[in-house]
């Protein structure tokens, strides 16, 4: 009778070992926020357009370059690591972040109510702007200033839509088929003005230097790292590097260097 009773019970606290350890491996285990799976692989992975030139472009070596590029590539050496870009499109660069295939994107996201909804946004860290511009000795501040002018603009775009919606009665809108057609008629004097994006407007000013700028921002959408929910610490580690760098002037730089003015003032989220 003891030895059946022995037996019972090694039976038994076998049995509760076994389903203890069972338990202990199917218990959910707490993950790792990115920055600290960054810094224990010593990569960082940047999701990124490449065909958003010129924030996001395939340079000559076919390399992943621009605007955006130069952040990523900040970003890791701030962080102490090294980068990986990733080419992602506008459809998948928010579902390569949430199954992992990224760490981040850094892929001109603009912050909107809908996607802070799926992701955790950074501080911005670039804008894109569209702006009336004119010729430099046009007097236009504001939207008074378009009063008896006349404004081209591309057909059905942003800028027509904002142009519209602020021009004075008797300003004479002129649409054009694209913004190449705009621009030309910029050019050749068959507008005073243009509502264009900067980009745009950098390329007018490569072509014919000291003859036009901006006259006042139309609007101006800003763009953020945009990062897994529900990671404190990363989004902190990534918010410093953006303040840093705009502090020191090294995003207006990158800016300056491939959109042809300084980073706008940017507000922070």
């Amino acid at each position: 009778m003891f030895k059946r009773h022995t037996l019972r019970g090694i039976l038994g606290a076998t049995l509760l070992a076994a389903c203890t350890s069972l338990a202990v491996g199917l218990a959910p285990t707490a993950s790792a926020e990115t920055i600290d799976q960054v810094k224990q692989k010593g990569e960082l992975t940047v999701g990124m357009l490449v065909d958003f030139p010129p924030y996001g472009i395939m340079n000559s070596e076919n390399k992943p370059d621009g605007y955006d590029a130069d952040v990523a590539k900040t970003l890791a050496k701030d962080l102490g690591v090294k980068v990986k870009i990733v080419p992602v499109t506008g459809p998948n660069r928010i579902p390569y972040l949430l199954t992992n295939k990224v760490d981040m994107l850094v892929a001109s996201l603009a912050i909107t109510p809908e996607r802070a909804k799926q992701v955790q946004f950074s501080q911005p860290y670039s804008a894109a702007q569209i702006v009336v511009f004119g010729g430099k000795d046009l007097k236009i501040s504001g939207p008074e200033g378009l009063s008896g002018k006349r404004i081209g603009v591309a057909r059905a775009s942003t800028q027509d839509i904002a142009v519209t919606k602020i021009a004075p009665k008797d300003a004479e809108i002129r649409r054009f088929d694209d913004d190449a057609s705009a621009m030309q008629a910029l050019l050749s004097g068959q507008v005073d003005a243009i509502g264009c994006s900067t980009t745009v407007a950098a390329g007018i000013a490569k072509r014919a230097p000291d003859r036009f700028d901006n006259k006042f921002v139309l609007l101006q959408q800003e763009m953020a790292v945009a990062i897994r929910p529900g990671e404190p610490e990363t989004l902190k580690a990534v918010n410093e590097v953006i303040k840093r760098n705009i502090e020191n002037g090294q995003f207006s730089k990158f800016y300056q260097k491939w959109l042809g003015s300084p980073l706008p003032e940017l507000k922070k989220s």
